[in-house]
């Protein structure tokens, strides 16, 4: 494989890509946040919106709505500014993963910015410190643990990112991609293998130094002391012109993305022919099998998520087990696995005896299991540390079995964590790609795939039909989740924050 310098401008392209877009990614999600949080901009709730639901959308809709915004024929490059430019390859692929990894790095650092206690920036303007020398030394410093867990969450990410490099990238080839292709085009498991494992190494060191940055340097790192309850000083008013000007631009596109995929759904020919029709949303109807599987298969996936993810979060974290440092370390090792190297795991492992199971469904479920486990159980942990142990020695005292705990104190109490991590995962796996795509078969096969085939042969018009209608049957789901678990929380006598 190093002899042959098509892998090796693979392995370049994927590991440029990760500095690249990890870079842009954490550095939009930053001032996005700073302009949120410190900023006291007009509309600051709309914008603190505006990520979060780009992130329950389903990844694959910023791939598209990218070619139909920036493509040979898209909106912006042909319709407004008459241009006949393509932004395959780099550049798009940064733009593409920017506008969808900048979410995940805005949640993360607005949880930061909002933990920094107010007085400490009153004191340091005591001592003189004014303006960009407050944020410089205190601000930014105070800033660093949700700056380097963006980092290396989002790094892993791009790194596995498979359908922004497989509809953008071009002649721009990545690893992920090239996974794919010797896997699905040629059967190559020996290459896939090999290319996988070179694909794992930056993987699993991104991996590491998380949990060293977060499980060693935690104290040095940590923001200091409980919030007060000064207000927050805002910057100056050029900063806060050029904040909401950021800030509206990205909440701009992001919407764009949105509108894009509506309109292209409901466009003849995009670019050529926008007269209206409903041709492609009356073609969804003969891939219902698809959208059936992709909801099974993610309701799947997401029950036994929440439950495994529950189970291990108390057994780590509850009891004195003496395997529980272990599991915690087992159930987190997926995040540093590329959702192509699962599937391609899955492939070797049940393509024969004694378990086929490739081309089934059940498979998919546990493909998307093991890719948003570590997810949800991380969600499960946090839900876990706010219960006080206090409840378990009480029961414990009482004579409490474990199990006892579990079901009838620990899982009512921890029921925010256990929605959360079911809506998460859900949300997650309708739009898994890279890790179930070895594993479908023609009666298994899930709208994810079948768009970014579509969009691959140019099918705009049916691909963007489809991703509306999954967004939409998505955004249904969770209104109706969200409904059924207002009227839950209200008999439980619960009203503290919902996650979602």
């Amino acid at each position: 494989m190093f002899a042959s310098s098509r892998w090796l401008d693979s392995l370049l392209h994927s590991l440029l890509l990760v500095v690249l877009s990890t870079s842009l990614s954490v550095l939009t999600g930053f001032v996005y946040a700073y302009g949120v949080i410190r900023g006291a901009l007009p509309f600051a709730r709309f914008f603190a919106f505006i990520p979060v639901l780009h992130l329950v959308t389903p990844p694959f809709v910023g791939g598209l709505s990218f070619i139909l915004l920036f493509g040979h024929q898209g909106f912006f490059t042909k319709t407004l500014l008459g241009l006949d430019v393509s932004l395959y390859g780099l550049p798009g692929l940064l733009i593409a993963q920017t506008l969808c990894f900048f979410p995940i790095a805005f949640l993360i650092i607005k949880d930061v910015l909002e933990g920094i206690n107010p007085a400490l920036e009153y004191a340091a303007r005591s001592f003189g410190a004014r303006g960009f020398r407050v944020f410089r030394t205190l601000t930014l410093p105070l800033s660093l643990p949700g700056i380097i867990s963006a980092l290396l969450f989002i790094a892993v990410s791009v790194l596995s990112d498979f359908g922004n490099p497989m509809l953008i990238g071009g002649r721009f080839t990545v690893l992920a991609v090239e996974l794919y292709t010797r896997l699905s085009g040629w059967a190559d498991t020996g290459t896939s293998a090999a290319l996988g494992i070179i694909l794992l190494v930056p993987a699993s060191l991104l991996f590491a130094l998380q949990r060293f940055f977060f499980h060693k340097k935690h104290d040095r790192l940590a923001t200091a002391g409980a919030v007060s309850s000064l207000p927050r000083r805002p910057p100056g008013p050029v900063c806060r012109v050029l904040l909401f000007a950021f800030c509206s631009f990205i909440a701009v596109i992001v919407a764009a993305q949105f509108l894009a995929v509506i309109a292209g759904a409901f466009s003849k020919i995009w670019s050529v022919d926008n007269s209206f029709t409903l041709e492609h949303l009356a073609a969804c109807f003969s891939y219902s099998r698809e959208l059936r599987n992709t909801l099974y298969s993610a309701f799947g996936a997401a029950l036994v998520s929440a439950a495994l993810a529950s189970l291990f979060a108390f057994l780590t974290l509850r009891t004195g087990l003496p395997f529980r440092r272990a599991a915690d370390g087992i159930v987190m090792l997926p995040a540093a696995l590329p959702g192509s190297l699962i599937g391609l795991a899955f492939v070797l492992a049940f393509n024969g005896s004694p378990f086929h199971l490739t081309g089934t469904g059940l498979v998919i479920v546990l493909a998307m299991t093991v890719c948003d486990l570590p997810a949800a159980y991380r969600i499960m942990s946090s839900s876990l540390m706010s219960i006080r142990n206090a409840l378990d020695d009480s029961a414990r005292a009482l004579g409490a079995t474990r199990i006892k705990l579990f079901l009838t104190i620990i899982c009512p109490l921890a029921a925010p964590g256990i929605v959360s991590a079911f809506v998460y995962t859900f949300v997650r796996a309708t739009g898994t790609l890279s890790a179930v795509i070895f594993l479908m078969s023609f009666r298994t096969k899930l709208t994810s795939a079948l768009i970014l085939n579509l969009a691959s042969q140019g099918n705009w018009g049916r691909a963007a039909a489809l991703a509306l209608v999954l967004t939409v049957v998505i955004f249904s789901a969770l209104a109706l989740l969200r409904l059924a678990w207002g009227k839950q929380a209200h008999i439980m006598g619960y009203h503290g924050k919902h996650s979602f």
